[in-house]
């Protein structure tokens, strides 16, 4: 048997009778198959002298020819083709699928998974030949094989006329470079929604600096580790002044550093086109780029794209190489990927700052007004006795004047350290106006809320409010403390309202004195009778924020022309606010404490030391007229 020459016998449908066979196995060596597959594969791996089809199989000699044709385009083509059986055993596989696996003798007879060379199914199916039977259609998936090629596996199921599983054919295409890129694109992602990712504990410990120090690391470690890149510099757009600053500067020379740029078309290089356009700019030569400007020494190439975030260009983001034509479109995409997370990184970033800074701001406001209307007490009192005791016990006098610079002090201390411990902007187009800088405010109204809401609603304005709950502690006030403006309710526990405008401006003529209602109701026609006097101003309550600062103003307005709401006018008003030290207590000896007060019957002038004590107070408690308080 092993002398006589191999017969192949193709009997697609199982009908050869055994007489026939045996019939030819005594001339033949016979080897039946019964897949047109399966005989191909055959007649390609063994030598056979012969192939015997029934004549009522002579189709299959069409299918044989066909498949022989099919085959040979099956070997042309680019895409790997194998044929498989139920067991997943390669039947024949065409030269591009042969190349992928390590051994082409060992690749017809071997499982499809082990022919290919550490394969990893990655997905979406993780069977594709169970769900291709399953389905009775293509299934396809991607896997991973040796030296990070990628593969799309779609696998399509045949069967014969009896609904039988016959074979399976395996289609691979290889998409590596479109899966790497796919995969960049998906890590440049993630690296860029991890750029200002803090864990609580890092959020309470960092302060806005140690932030944005982070988030430059992570951007100079992502941009050197995913995309090779070692020249990089980004610069923020203020849009006030459309300068743009830079945030950060790897490998740039130090001129390019620190130049300064603006967002303009021309005159500021590429970052500046980038910043005016909004649009991605590619120099693939920089020799030959007149819109260059040198960033990077010895760059010959650069790429440059706009940090945008919600539509509005906030910055730009420039790479640079030494090598020419060293970008193309796919790094201007992952640069453009990456360069909306820097943009919502730093959007993130201020967000934390601004509520760093808002609930700062909130804690100093509700220390403010606590300790607002204690210390306006403390202030009062003080002032009442030392109104007193002018011109008696200078001793007294003194340490009533460094109770009342201490007082005043506690509240400047607050607003000092609040100051200090409110995160300040990175970038400041404008300061806040504070529309009330640098004045100092009197508020005279019986009602705790009023005076508190005082406190708040000026204060926030940057004036300083101080409040008395009736006449007699605002007529004292008044002679110790100069005022811009003061608000006085005209139902007072001791004095009306005309009695109460009167005392005041005899005080202080120049400076203006609002008068408050509730609801226009005047008995006894006060504000008639203050406005013969030069009365300016009436707030009827229940009031707005907004008409209190327009009355304040339009009065500050009226007694000081020069008055501006833009703060512009309040540096030397602020200055004179400001608490300063008391003088030292006089001696005893050096004392004069007889007398009335100035302006009473019978009261001598003030001794040499005694004035020389008033004189050097400083102006805020220093009285404007040295008046003995009136019973």
């Amino acid at each position: 048997m092993a002398d006589n020459p191999r017969l192949l016998v193709i009997d697609r449908e199982a009908s050869q009778g055994k007489a026939t066979l045996e019939k030819l196995g005594e001339a033949f060596d016979v080897v039946t198959v019964h897949s047109i597959s399966k005989a191909l594969s055959l007649l390609r791996d063994t030598q056979f002298s012969g192939v015997y089809v029934d004549a009522s199989q002579l189709s299959a000699v069409r299918w044989v020819g066909m498949i022989i044709q099919a085959e040979e385009i099956l070997d042309a083509i680019a895409d790997g083709v194998a044929v498989v059986d139920p067991d997943l055993r390669i039947i024949w596989a065409n030269p591009e699928f042969l190349s992928l696996t390590d051994s082409q003798s060992q690749v017809t007879g071997g499982k499809f998974y082990q022919v290919l060379a550490e394969s990893e199914v990655l997905g979406p199916d993780p069977c594709p030949f169970t769900s291709a039977v399953a389905s009775r259609g293509p299934a396809s998936t991607v896997m991973k094989i040796r030296g990070n090629r990628y593969l799309r596996v779609t696998v399509t199921p045949v069967f014969d006329v009896a609904h039988t599983l016959t074979h399976l054919i395996a289609l691979t295409r290889e998409i590596t470079d479109e899966t790497q890129q796919q995969l960049k694109v998906n890590a440049i992602a993630q690296a860029g929604d991890e750029l200002a990712d803090l864990t609580p504990e890092e959020l309470s410990q960092l302060g806005v600096e140690e932030r944005t120090d982070l988030l430059k690391y992570n951007i100079a470690r992502h941009m050197k580790n995913l995309m090779g890149l070692d020249y990089i510099e980004i610069r923020l757009l203020e849009k006030a002044t459309d300068k743009l600053f830079p945030l950060l500067s790897e490998g740039m020379s130090p001129l390019a550093a620190t130049r300064e740029l603006m967002a303009r078309k021309e005159g500021n290089g590429v970052t500046g086109f980038v910043a005016a356009t909004g649009q991605s700019y590619l120099c693939p030569d920089t020799t030959k780029d007149p819109l260059y400007i040198e960033g990077a020494e010895n760059a010959r190439s650069s790429l440059t794209v706009p940090l945008v975030y919600h539509g509005t260009v906030v910055g730009t983001l420039n790479v640079e190489s030494p090598q020419p034509n060293n970008f193309d479109d796919r790094d201007r995409q992952f640069l453009e990927i990456y360069g909306r997370n820097i943009a919502a990184a730093l959007n993130t970033l201020e967000l934390l700052q601004a509520e760093k800074e808002s609930t700062a701001s909130a804690s100093v406001q509700a220390i403010s007004r606590e300790v607002a209307l204690p210390l306006d007490d403390i202030i009062t009192d003080a002032t009442t006795v030392l109104d007193c005791y002018a011109g008696h016990d200078d001793d007294i006098i003194a340490r009533l004047r460094h109770l009342l610079y201490r007082a005043r002090e506690i509240r400047g201390i607050i607003h000092k350290v609040g100051s200090s411990i409110v995160p300040q902007p990175r970038r400041s187009p404008g300061a806040a106006v504070s529309r009330l800088a640098g004045t100092r405010v009197l508020v005279v109204d019986s009602d705790e809320a009023i005076r508190r809401s005082a406190h708040h609603l000026l204060g926030v304005q940057g004036a300083v409010v101080e409040t008395a709950r009736d006449g007699h502690e605002a007529v004292a006030l008044m002679r110790q403390t100069p005022y811009s403006a003061a608000l006085v309710d005209i139902r007072l526990p001791d004095l009306d309202g005309y009695e109460i405008f009167h005392r005041l401006h005899e005080v202080q003529p120049q400076t203006p004195v609002i008068l408050m209602t509730g609801f226009g109701y005047d008995p006894t026609h006060s504000i008639v009778k203050a406005r013969q006097e030069g009365l300016q101003t009436v707030l009827y309550k229940p009031f707005r924020s907004d008409r209190l600062m327009e009355a304040v103003e339009q009065a500050l307005r009226v007694a000081s022309p020069g008055f501006a709401s833009d703060g512009s006018a309040s540096e030397d008003a602020a200055r004179k606010s400001a608490p300063q030290p008391p003088p030292a207590a006089p001696t005893p000896s050096a004392t004069s404490a007889t007398g009335g007060g100035e302006g009473q019957p019978g009261a001598p002038s003030p001794s040499p030391s005694a004035s020389a004590v008033t004189d050097g107070v400083h102006e805020e408690s220093r009285p404007m007229e040295v008046l003995r308080h009136e019973p």
